[in-house]
């Protein structure tokens, strides 16, 4: 077998892999508030509140846990990590369904957070077989596995939650997860661009000093956690945004609508916007889709029924969807395949670090000052991260390919 088509049937085994894994968690995400008040006759606020914490703690240990996991990667291989984080994640989710308190489901949320890096490291392990100059529109077809389970998962759980109840759907999607796990097995593991006499093993100081030497790696860094703090300061509270406006009429399922609407917008461009980074260059095309996802996200803080809130998602979808394979194909084109895992490690851990915040964040906002807060400060977050990426951009022309 070439390696050639080596990388197509990996890219073909991951993409499935990530279906899976995104289709049954988001599967159960957009009901995690909803969840929570059957536990007992608890205030809106306090529901709100633990949504937040809830949904946010699986990324503290996410956070804590991903650099070491990259740096384990780079040296013993990443199918065997994907391997174990599927397995255990699908231990974790099975837990969550014998959940009796708000307390038992924050405990397991934090114990699934060892694995929850599944397609950041399946992102590693694709990125390292793939070509400089192909790595955008590769990493953007990869993401299509994970937006198009995205995009079924919250409408099939809202189905399954009416039908089924919410503890059934926990344990049942569970399967998916250790099935996710298992395709990895099929992987053949191998790394491009490494050649006879190339340095194939960097210490932790090696790699920092190569991310501080790059201004402009350090604020795509740090862009990942701002994007990720607007991204999900709404995730947790979003069922709850379509409850006030829709009604509780099949609440689960009008939220999986809302959830899945970004999905699509996603799965239409993802893609394409790795195909235009990778011709037009990575930094240009993410500084534009910084700017257009800050406007775009604005009126979705305005809207009266829950048909304006859907298109709002679906356009973000469209804009949104391509910042996370730009940004990781830079990556790729800026850090030696030696240390690729260990700085996607970081990567990940700044995106688990916003995600801590964001639904803390998200949900103390909304409880205190309602709903459209929340919009406006992901749309003022979007536009920041915007602002700085194109000032760095500016003051450091030697590190992308072509400036405004």
């Amino acid at each position: 077998m070439t390696q050639q088509q080596k990388a197509k049937r990996n890219l073909m085994i991951m993409w499935f892999a990530n279906f899976f894994i995104a289709g049954s968690m988001t599967m159960v995400m957009p009901f995690l508030s909803l969840y929570i008040e059957t536990f007992g006759d608890f205030s809106e606020r306090y529901v709100q509140n633990w949504s937040g914490l809830t949904f946010s703690i699986t990324f503290v240990t996410a956070f804590l846990f991903s650099p070491v996991i990259g740096r384990m990667g780079d040296r013993f291989g990443r199918k065997r990590i994907l391997i174990f984080m599927g397995i255990g994640m699908g231990l974790a989710v099975f837990l969550l369904g014998f959940a009796t308190s708000v307390w038992e489901l924050f405990l397991l949320r934090m114990f699934m957070g060892l694995f929850s890096g599944f397609i950041p490291v399946s992102q590693a392990l694709i990125s390292t077989q793939t070509s400089k100059e192909e790595a955008g529109k590769v990493l953007g077809t990869l993401q299509t596995g994970s937006i198009t389970g995205s995009l079924l998962g919250p409408m099939l759980g809202g189905v399954l939650a009416d039908s089924l109840g919410y503890a059934t759907t926990f344990q049942s999607t569970s399967a998916f997860i250790v099935l996710s796990g298992l395709l990895v097995f099929f992987v053949m593991e191998y790394r491009v661009d490494i050649k006879q006499g190339t340095k194939t093993n960097y210490s932790r100081k090696e790699v920092l000093q190569h991310i501080f030497k790059n201004p402009i790696m350090v604020n795509v860094l740090l862009m990942s956690m701002l994007v990720q703090i607007a991204h999900f300061s709404i995730q947790p509270i979003l069922s709850l945004y379509v409850g006030e406006l829709h009604g509780p009429e099949n609440l689960a399922f009008f939220s999986g609508i809302a959830f899945s609407a970004a999905g699509l917008g996603n799965l239409l461009m993802a893609r394409k916007w790795g195909q235009i980074a990778d011709r037009v260059g990575y930094i240009k095309i993410l500084v534009v889709l910084l700017f257009l996802s800050a406007i775009i996200y604005l009126p979705g803080g305005f809207v009266d029924n829950i048909w304006q809130l859907v298109l709002i998602r679906f356009l973000l979808g469209i804009t949104i969807g391509g910042i996370i394979p730009v940004r990781v194909a830079y990556i790729r084109q800026e850090a030696p395949v030696a240390m690729q895992g260990e700085v996607l490690g970081y990567n990940t851990s700044l995106r688990f670090f916003g995600n801590i915040i964001g639904p803390v964040l998200g949900g103390f906002l909304a409880g205190y000052f309602g709903f459209t807060s929340v919009f406006v400060l992901t749309s003022g977050l979007l536009l920041v991260s915007g602002i700085v990426l194109f000032a760095s951009m500016q003051r450091n022309p030697q590190f992308v390919r072509d400036t405004f």
